[in-house]
């Protein structure tokens, strides 16, 4: 285990006793547990669509985790000003290749997501989520500590810029998230109430606006209320397998919903889980993400850095709704959306864009001593 002397002042000395290591090793095993996953769920995957490498996605996710490990060590190196720069970076970046893919993007599905680069299909809106949250949060404590700069304003154009792109690719998920994230910044900035309450009222007119004007969106809708309005094949295998499980699980390797299941290595990966590992491993899942969450707030409950404060809090109601909404998803909770489990899913972007959201909130929950920090 690495270990650093309390007087190392060598850039990893510091980090390694100003970091929370207790979150540090919960996202570690969340990874080893994606990695164990992965390995069980895919290989089917593979043979059904083709693929002479069983093991292909289990290599893919390996070599997509080591730069996503990295990247999140690196980001957790920097100071609270660093995070901010990086953020404010790659929210610009990532926004304009999520206007790109209005005009370049692959279409998979009626919706262009991504971008196709030699040996990685990129999906430029995973890398605005965190960077957003950030860069929101920067924005909304300029409310609070510069008086004449109208931070909130420019949030609100941001956000609304955002939003936008996402509706056109379309990707209301993704969408959703970015609001719920931004409305979740903006009340807790302390900004106008009744603003607050008509914004809030105008996110619920907006998803009855999609539910009329996203056929897609319809028809999720529809068949989460009525199962028998349309086909809910993956859903009603999901619900199999965690029945099969019970609460101890057929053992590692033994489940069978994978073999008929399309996406048991991304979306419905936890249904694998649930019925090769049971009930009780299911809710160290659960356990692990919400120690995660829980812990982030815990270190910035007595923040005095508007900043910190609002940017932390937006990364981690990020982390924890992504992952309440793959699980939900999987239990027939709330209609089905594809989005991965957070370290755990298959997925190339969505790997790289948590290491560095989950670096920047190991960044600044850091400890931090003297008038310069």
């Amino acid at each position: 285990m690495m270990t650093f002397d309390r007087t190392d002042q060598s850039i990893f000395g510091r980090w390694w006793w100003t970091v929370d290591r207790w979150q540090l090793t919960a996202l570690a095993i969340l990874m080893a547990l994606g990695t164990v996953l992965i390995t069980a769920a895919s290989p089917p995957v593979a043979e059904r669509i083709g693929i002479d490498d069983t093991f292909y996605f289990v290599e893919r996710h390996l070599i997509m985790l080591l730069p996503a490990v990295l990247v999140m060590i690196g980001v957790s190196l920097l100071s609270p000003r660093g995070v901010r720069r990086v953020a404010l970076l790659m929210f610009l970046a990532a926004l304009a290749l999520v206007a790109a893919t209005l005009v370049v993007g692959v279409e998979i599905k009626g919706a262009r997501r991504w971008i196709h680069i030699p040996g990685l299909s990129l999906q430029p809106s995973e890398f605005v989520k965190p960077a957003f949250a950030v860069v929101a949060g920067w924005l909304f404590s300029l409310s609070r500590t510069a008086p004449g700069f109208p931070g909130a304003l420019v949030s609100m154009a941001l956000y609304g810029l955002t939003v936008g792109l996402l509706l056109m690719q379309p990707d209301l998920g993704m969408a959703f998230v970015v609001s719920a994230v931004w409305f979740t910044q903006f009340f807790l900035a302390g900004l106008n109430i009744m603003l607050v309450g008509a914004l809030a009222v105008l996110g619920i007119v907006g998803l009855v606006g999609a539910y009329f004007t996203f056929p897609h969106v319809t028809s999720r809708i529809d068949r989460f209320l009525d199962p028998q309005s349309g086909d809910t094949y993956q859903v009603s295998r999901s619900l199999e397998a965690f029945a099969n499980g019970g609460l101890m699980g057929t053992g590692p390797g033994q489940g069978t919903v994978k073999f008929s299941l399309p996406d048991s290595h991304a979306d419905f990966i936890f249904a694998v889980a649930g019925e090769e590992m049971g009930l009780i491993f299911c809710l160290f899942i659960v356990g692990l993400f919400s120690f995660v969450v829980l812990r982030g707030f815990a270190r910035v409950f007595n923040e005095n850095n508007y900043f910190i404060m609002l940017a932390t809090a937006g990364l981690l109601v990020q982390f924890g709704l992504q992952a309440m909404i793959n699980m939900g998803s999987a239990l027939h909770l709330m209609p089905t959306k594809g989005m991965t489990l957070p370290f755990i899913s298959y997925g190339g972007s969505s790997l790289l864009a948590l290491g560095l959201g989950m670096g920047m909130v190991l960044a600044l929950t850091r400890k931090r001593f003297g008038p310069g920090e």
